[in-house]
């Protein structure tokens, strides 16, 4: 994303499901009574468990169409989905990771159906698909974050280098790109400017990789490791709730904002119902719930999560996306090799 566009985002950082409501002249009509027919939809998805679930249930009382849902890390989603589309069976209807890389490479093989929901347009253009083959459901900060009781404010790092110094030996968790898909894309960004030779820095640091950003969350709660690197600050909200004193670090050099596609598959099981769950994952029902989960909204109408900063507060790390969909196999090969 270059100057320009990542500044158009960061200043702009009901759903029609039975006929109730106009749809604009964009969005694309969706067969509710088919929809209902088919009865079910089946959603592969990153989405926090819990979140996940909430989500699910809201469409169900909505519609009365039951979500089939399987929920993993973003990496594991996308091959798991691949292994199965290679093989000629499709058991997905809706899909939702978080490796826009991947949703430009597997729409470019036409694994994706065009579909525009009623909002789409309150989408920014830089975290969507122009024809509708993606759009981002949600936004992502990546960042680092600290138990302050384990971590004097003044020992804090600053940048991503900083966690290289001998002092943090032993105490840094991250997550694994070749389990979380959003990691893909910090660790083939981190590689691509610090060479791969950071990573393999960090592993003799003593830094601790674990498969998902809940069990990040969970070393850091029980003390464990008292820095969480490249991890979901989402993670931090709950944590606060329960009493922890966390503090969210934003790198100096910048913490990581990435969308998570969601895409209607084509020849998919219940091509209705997709429709219908993709034009939900975009309505005020949705949307406004991921604040509360201390996640942020994919609209430009609808603000942060209560407490946590706004997008323009802070640097956001530029990414070459081109680089890290040409590049993903490799990023998580280099990674793993990196950390033996």
């Amino acid at each position: 994303m270059d100057t320009l566009s990542r500044r158009t985002f960061l200043a702009g950082t009901a759903l029609a499901l039975a006929g109730g409501g106009v749809r604009p002249s964009f969005a694309q009509a969706v067969d509710m009574a088919a929809a209902k027919k088919e009865g079910k939809v089946v959603w592969y998805c990153s989405v926090p468990v819990a979140t996940a679930q909430k989500i699910g249930n809201l469409f169900q009382a909505k519609t009365g169409i039951n979500v089939e849902l399987f929920r993993s890390g973003g990496s594991n989603i996308l091959r798991r989905f691949q292994q199965e589309a290679a093989s000629g069976k499709v058991f997905v209807d809706v899909l939702t990771h978080s490796d826009p890389a991947a949703a430009n490479a597997l729409t470019k093989k036409g694994m994706f159906v065009p579909f525009k929901a009623t909002d789409f347009d309150k989408v920014p253009v830089e975290v969507k698909d122009a024809q509708g083959m993606h759009v981002a459901q949600r936004l992502n900060v990546m960042a680092i974050y600290v138990r302050d009781d384990m971590l004097a404010e003044a020992d804090r790092p600053k940048t991503w280098t900083d966690l290289l110094n001998p002092k943090y030996k032993g105490k840094i968790v991250m997550p694994d790109p070749n389990f979380s898909s959003l990691l893909v894309v910090i660790a083939g960004t981190l590689g691509k400017v610090h060479g791969w030779q950071y990573f393999e820095k960090l592993r003799a640091n003593d830094i601790m990789v674990v498969q998902s950003n809940q069990q990040v969350s969970d070393m850091v709660k029980r003390g464990e490791r008292p820095i969480a690197m490249a991890a979901d600050a989402a993670y931090v909200g709950p944590s606060r709730k329960q009493g922890l004193k966390v503090s969210i670090l934003y790198p100096s050099d910048g913490a990581f904002v990435i969308a998570s596609p969601s895409s209607v598959i084509k020849g998919s099981p219940n091509p209705n119902a997709a429709k219908a769950f993709a034009d939900f994952m975009l309505s005020r029902d949705v949307q406004e719930l991921f604040p509360s989960e201390y996640l942020y909204s994919a609209r430009t109408d609808i603000g942060g999560p209560p407490g946590f900063p706004s997008l323009t507060s802070f640097k956001i790390h530029p990414v070459d996306y081109d680089y890290v969909e040409a590049e993903s196999a490799r990023i998580r090969r280099r990674f793993s090799e990196a950390m033996q």
